[in-house]
């Protein structure tokens, strides 16, 4: 069963990029306007980010994101048969901020957030950077869709390793050269065991494993951020906050990623997966001793964190 349908999305990939972008826009049409695929959750979530916003521009960025959402997924499928050069022409980065850690012998973690197309930029990072490309996903349920995207995601040198395994598998990974790639925005499990920070004005939890692996291994820690510039077409940027996290206060880390993730949404605001629920978890007095870094530069200040505790209603 698998071969079979593997050749019938390979037979599809071989499409051109227009006639795929069809199909994407149909199916952003019947997500949005029909289904209303967690639309409730897409319009609250651009209502926390963008308050300034009129109801009629937030309404235009969510449909930017219904589309950019389908083309997500639609482009998985070119990615079963694109070239390296042609990944290269359609992805553009400067990856020297990472290659040229590798002769210092320090060992890379990468952070950035849900930011699209990420299945392109996996492709293309391990096509292009020196280090072993390692990246922690979770798991498709179904056997034979999880062992497709397993293939695509490998075909250019990445190495999975699943969430729920982390710890056993990357163990013997870790012992050599690596570049370790983790989504930083994720949603915690435990929200009493987080580092809690403003996100877009308001307090939100954050793992605190991308920061705490980052110590345990010593490793640099390098921000990016990836977006179309036209359809089809990505370019990313590069930044390297510290060679030396262990020289850093707890927390630092953490905040300056969730910093660098709101920067980039406000110059491309539709790029990020705004259907996530990520203000799910409410802030209260327990969370107080949890909070990290310093929020006077955000729309937050510190002094004002008691005056959300009671208005940081989960969605």
């Amino acid at each position: 069963m698998y071969t079979i349908v593997y050749g019938i999305f390979y037979l599809i990939s071989l499409l051109p990029w227009a006639v795929m972008y069809i199909i994407s826009d149909f199916i952003a049409f019947i997500l949005n306007h029909v289904i209303g695929y967690r639309k409730k959750v897409v319009i609250a979530n651009l209502q926390i980010a963008f308050p300034e916003k009129p109801e009629r521009e937030r309404a235009k960025i969510a449909k930017q994101f219904y589309r950019q959402f389908t083309d997500n997924f639609i482009e998985v499928i070119k990615l079963l048969s694109i070239s390296k050069k042609e990944l290269n022409r359609r992805f553009v980065c400067d990856y020297s901020v990472i290659n040229d850690l590798y002769s210092s012998g320090k060992n890379v973690q990468l952070l950035l957030g849900h930011f699209f197309n990420w299945e392109f930029a996996n492709q293309a990072y391990a096509n292009n950077v020196q280090y072993p490309f390692v990246v922690v996903y979770k798991p498709i349920e179904n056997k034979i869709f999880g062992r497709l995207f397993s293939h695509m995601r490998q075909r250019f040198g990445t190495h999975l390793v699943a969430a729920d395994t982390f710890r056993k598998d990357f163990s013997h990974l870790s012992k050599g050269r690596f570049c370790l790639v983790l989504v930083g925005d994720q949603n915690p499990a435990d929200p009493e065991n987080a580092y809690w920070t403003t996100f877009f004005g308001r307090m939100t939890p954050f793992v605190k494993g991308p920061e705490k692996g980052a110590k345990l291994y010593n490793a640099a820690v390098v921000m990016c951020n990836f977006y179309a510039v036209k359809r089809g077409y990505y370019k990313s940027d590069i930044k390297l906050l510290t060679t030396e996290p262990r020289s850093i206060p707890d927390g630092a880390i953490t905040r300056n990623m969730v910093s660098y993730v709101e920067e980039c949404l406000c110059g491309h605001n539709a790029n990020y997966l705004w259907s996530h629920k990520r203000w799910k978890h409410a802030f209260g007095d327990k969370h107080k001793h949890l909070v990290v870094g310093d929020l006077s530069g955000t729309r937050l200040d510190k002094e004002k964190i008691h005056e959300i505790i009671n208005a940081s209603n989960p969605l």
